[in-house]
């Protein structure tokens, strides 16, 4: 299945304990219940301590994982802050200062 994909690319990618681990769309092709199954493995392995980046389209999941977010539009950082700035539908926030 496309979760069972989803899960051994990203075993795959963890077996040599990576700092950082990027997904591209990791959830894009993937029903509902399995999606957020894959966002709590990238939250898990993001408290061990990987720094997982995700690029995605999808809000929902955006706001599931609760961290920082870089928004970007036409290729450019839109915004640079924090889960709470994010709403579904909603134009990227002005840029905020950040530490």
């Amino acid at each position: 299945s496309g979760g069972e994909q989803q899960r051994v690319a990203i075993a795959r990618a963890l077996v040599n304990e990576p700092q950082v681990l990027l997904a591209d769309e990791p959830t894009g092709n993937l029903d509902l219940k399995t999606g957020e199954d894959i966002v709590r493995l990238f939250k898990d392995i993001n408290m061990k301590g990987t720094t997982v980046l995700l690029a995605t389209h999808d809000m929902e999941m955006v706001k599931k994982m609760q961290r920082r977010i870089i928004m970007m539009e036409r290729g450019r950082v839109s915004d640079d802050g924090k889960q709470q700035h994010v709403r579904p539908g909603a134009p990227a926030p002005k840029k905020q200062e950040t530490r």
